[in-house]
């Protein structure tokens, strides 16, 4: 079986992690931009950030079989330093249009300030006049309030909720978003968020239609092999191949593939892996000797 997580932030994790997921059969993954810790403190750093997800770390990817788009944006969580926030909105539009970017995302909010929401409207209106997708970030606290408004905010701008992915829903809020017809995405954390055995009961109750299972695997405490280990769950619990296979794959390439960036070919009929390739002059390698060859049966040179 093929997997996609759709939202895990790759520039945290190491090429121990690409090995690993293409091993558990992720053949692509989204990367949407995030806070990275602490706060940033000038344009620059965005910059090269975004520079980073839409460049760096789509070669880094592919140099271990696995396909890598990304969604740009500004987060929540920095929208508060509204000085800085008003300077990068304008960098999103040069980054939105790279090659690989399928969302503006993840964006909405964090402490639910007026700040975030002003950010979040700027956003959701740039993705209009760019005719993008929109990756939303639900509130860690006060989450059925946050979704909801988040819901409110989108349908008072008038965008097709089949255009617009909200992340980190659990099951006070799942209900409510597929009513509305916006994509439901889950992430599964080891200890926080929504575990996996209780991913397995959602799908059970609601069906798979409009369901997407990811990791946002992070800096922090959480697994960059969640949706495959979350498929094999409910392959033992008796949740049929059809519906697992919708949750962690189908439902994502067909929310993301409306981009027309994210194509099932683009893995299906890839490129070979040559490490012997290099991005600005830098090599994926630090010493050890080249694969070369398909993703699943590179050779030594």
């Amino acid at each position: 079986m093929k997997f996609i997580d759709p939202h895990i932030h790759m520039i945290s994790r190491t090429t121990d992690d690409y090995e690993a997921m293409r091993e558990a059969g992720i053949v692509a993954v989204i990367e949407p931009a995030f806070w990275v810790g602490q706060p940033r403190t000038s344009l620059g750093t965005f910059q090269d950030y975004f520079s980073t997800i839409v460049g760096w770390e789509r070669f880094r990817a592919a140099q271990f079989g696995i396909r890598h788009y990304c969604a740009i944006g500004l987060n929540p969580k920095e929208a508060n330093n509204e000085p800085l926030a008003e300077q990068v909105m304008d960098l999103l539009p040069i980054y939105a249009c790279k090659e690989g970017v399928v969302a503006i995302g993840e964006i909405g909010f964090d402490d639910m300030t007026a700040v975030e929401e002003r950010s979040f409207r700027a956003q959701l209106e740039l993705a209009k006049q760019l005719d993008m997708l929109v990756l939303i970030h639900t509130p860690h606290r006060n989450k059925k309030a946050g979704t909801t408004r988040s819901l409110e905010i989108c349908e008072e701008h008038g965008l097709d909720p089949r255009r617009v992915i909200v992340d980190h829903n659990n099951e006070e809020t799942v209900r409510d978003t597929l009513d509305r017809g916006f994509w439901a995405a889950f992430t599964i954390y080891p200890r926080t968020k929504m575990g996996n055995e209780r991913m397995v009961e959602v799908v059970r109750r609601y069906g798979s239609r409009g369901i997407i299972v990811d990791s946002s695997a992070d800096w922090g405490a959480s697994d960059p092999l969640a949706v495959p280990k979350t498929a094999r769950l409910m392959l033992a619990r008796g949740i049929p191949d059809d519906d697992v296979r919708a949750v962690t794959y189908g439902n994502a390439l067909a929310a993301y593939g409306q981009s027309g960036r994210m194509l099932e070919s683009d893995w299906l009929d890839p490129l070979p892996v040559d490490q012997r390739q290099l991005y600005l002059g830098n090599s994926v390698l630090r010493g050890q000797e080249p694969q070369v060859g398909s993703a699943d049966s590179a050779i030594i040179e």
